[in-house]
């Protein structure tokens, strides 16, 4: 028998699979836990439909973060940071300071978990590029002026 999985059935296969199972595991296992349906032409059908509609999302998802890391890359951010005798800073820039300083200047909500510092943070001043993940397949550049304070 041929079934639809609606979930991941370990040594199996994937939510969305066709598998080709025994009669009495399809039967006693699979459609009484809901793990899948019979493959039928109607949950066929279903299943395509489910797929385009998914990859029309995922398409959509995929503009909407070209278009914001587009936008994000001609912004700027200012960032103060403590300073000592000699021009000597004391902590360092973290993510958390970049997102709000971001809501609060270019009143854009960033994720502080998406960005990508180097290694301790931003400890020197100046115009530093902080990578931002906006999808997996997209990147982009955050320009984040660290001042004296």
């Amino acid at each position: 028998m041929k079934v639809i999985l609606m979930e991941d059935v370990k040594a199996l296969g994937k939510k969305g699979d066709i598998v080709k199972v025994s009669d009495g595991y399809a039967r006693n296992m699979i459609l009484p836990k809901k793990l899948g349906v019979e493959a039928n032409a109607k949950n066929l059908n279903d299943l395509k439909l489910r797929n385009q509609h998914e990859e029309k999302v995922a398409q959509e998802n995929l503009a909407k973060a070209k278009e914001l890391a587009e936008e994000i890359g001609s912004k700027e951010v200012t960032v103060t940071l403590k300073t000592g005798e000699g021009g000597k800073t004391f902590g360092s820039v973290s993510t958390k300071e970049i997102a709000a300083a971001a809501k609060e200047q270019i009143d854009m909500e960033l994720d502080k978990k998406k960005m990508q510092l180097p290694d301790g943070g931003l400890k020197t001043l100046g115009v530093h590029e902080v990578k931002i993940k906006f999808h997996p397949k997209v990147t982009g550049t955050l320009k984040v002026k660290v001042t004296e304070e």
